[in-house]
């Protein structure tokens, strides 16, 4: 097989909060030590590892760092990772949105991307004009243009729109056009970061066959990023596991995909939550957080469709009148999708659990984020935001109703009672 990209040693820093070393003294010494006399950029020695959450010593880190493998043609390849391990900053180098710091990348065939909503598209432009502005970018006659306009106004979903400027477009309907003219446009590489998840479940879906259609039908290269491992899984047969901008793992998808489960960086079944300092002072804290389906079995993923439950184990310290329990879910653009409590109940000092039981909002694939609440009438007793998420896979059953699939950005919030919530007497 013909390798279409090659990438060798290839690393990108950047510097934290100011542009440029701080003086044109400083950058003159720094282009004449690499240019002219050929020796190592001196970032690169006091470069740091790209941790967002530790302070580190100094303000040049790496964004990726001696990263190499190859991509051959008709592969698609699945890059993973958590959030700032330097997936983005991979594809915009492949794409030539930015420059590597060090290292070679060699390119065969013209790639279309899709990096984020509005990549590529003038926003004063309808969506017609767009079409052959991005087919021009990517070198295309206009009578090529013209002879796939209508398969991508199709696919897109968007025809009565197609001569509207694009501004005037919500964030759906931009991806979903944009998704048709990088996927329909004559390129050899096709680039999706996690932009998709705009998009409600059956064009998400309709995204993912298409992409195995131009990987395994045409012949096309895809790299696709996704926080959706049952996506990546379907479509992908080989993977790249990012982690601090280095390769953690490269090899075929389910063993990358396994690495990543293992490595604790993805979501999963148990979160042990640690206990706040002075625990045995306060009235109370949570102790763990269980993702189950609902007959109690532990799950890293979730089929759509499908019911499930949180189950969440915690102590109180002290004797709590009307005590209650909240469970928030959010998606990953942080809209509340839904916020469930139980009822008022006096509860004694002691070891307890609450299940939540979710049996009829049935959500879109993607990953939802957990808060929960504990607290009484009379105070807050601990508020925990973020502390676990859930992983919705494709969905199980293709018979069943869309119309009760909801996705994200709804924004709503249901009644309590939707949710059965029991609080049990827990010995740890």
């Amino acid at each position: 097989m013909n390798r279409v990209i090659e990438i060798k040693n290839l690393s990108k820093i950047y510097r934290l909060g100011e542009i440029g070393t701080g003086t044109i003294s400083r950058d003159l010494e720094r282009w004449f030590k690499m240019k002219v006399r050929g020796q190592e950029d001196p970032f690169l020695k006091i470069g740091e590892v790209n941790t967002r959450d530790k302070k580190g010593k100094s303000d040049i880190v790496f964004s990726l760092r001696e990263i190499n493998f190859d991509v051959h043609q008709g592969e698609a390849l699945g890059i993973i990772g958590k959030n700032g391990a330097g997936k983005s900053t991979l594809l915009k180098i492949i794409s030539r949105v930015t420059s590597p710091t060090t290292g070679k990348i060699k390119i065969k065939g013209r790639v279309a991307s899709l990096l984020e909503v509005g990549t590529g598209f003038h926003p004063e432009l309808t969506g017609r004009e767009n079409i052959y502005l991005n087919g021009a970018i990517l070198g295309m006659r206009k009578k090529e243009i013209t002879r796939k306009l209508d398969e991508i106004v199709d696919f897109s979903g968007v025809e009565r729109y197609i001569d509207t400027p694009v501004k005037r477009y919500s964030s759906g309907m931009f991806v979903r056009l944009a998704f048709a003219v990088a996927a329909h446009l004559e390129s050899e590489i096709l680039i999706v970061d996690e932009v998709l998840a705009v998009g409600d479940a059956e064009f998400q879906k309709k995204c993912l066959g298409k992409m195995g259609e131009v990987s395994k039908g045409e012949g096309k290269t895809v790299l696709f990023v996704s926080h959706n491992m049952a996506a990546v899984r379907k479509l992908c047969d080989k993977g790249v596991l990012l982690k601090d901008g280095q390769i953690y793992s490269l090899g075929c998808i389910d063993d990358v995909l396994n690495n990543y489960i293992a490595s604790g960086d993805t979501t999963r079944a148990i979160y042990d939550i640690k206990a706040p300092i002075n625990a045995e002072n306060l009235a109370g804290f949570v102790h763990r957080v269980q993702v189950e389906d609902i007959d109690g079995k532990l799950v890293n993923e979730i089929p759509a469709g499908k019911p499930w439950q949180i189950r969440v184990q915690f102590k109180l310290n002290i004797d709590i009148k009307y005590f209650i329990i909240a469970l928030g879910i959010t998606d990953s653009y942080n809209v509340n999708l839904r916020t469930t409590w139980s009822k008022e109940i006096d509860l004694g000092k002691g070891w307890y659990e609450a299940v939540f039981k979710e049996e009829q909002l049935l959500f879109a694939s993607g990953t939802y984020h957990l808060t929960l609440g504990l607290s009484s009438f009379e105070r807050t007793i601990q508020y925990l935001e973020n502390v676990a998420a859930i992983t919705i896979s494709d969905l199980a059953d293709s018979t069943l109703d869309k119309s009760i699939i909801r996705t994200s950005g709804t924004g709503m919030i249901l009644n309590p009672m939707n949710v059965e919530i029991s609080i049990i007497n827990y010995i740890k």
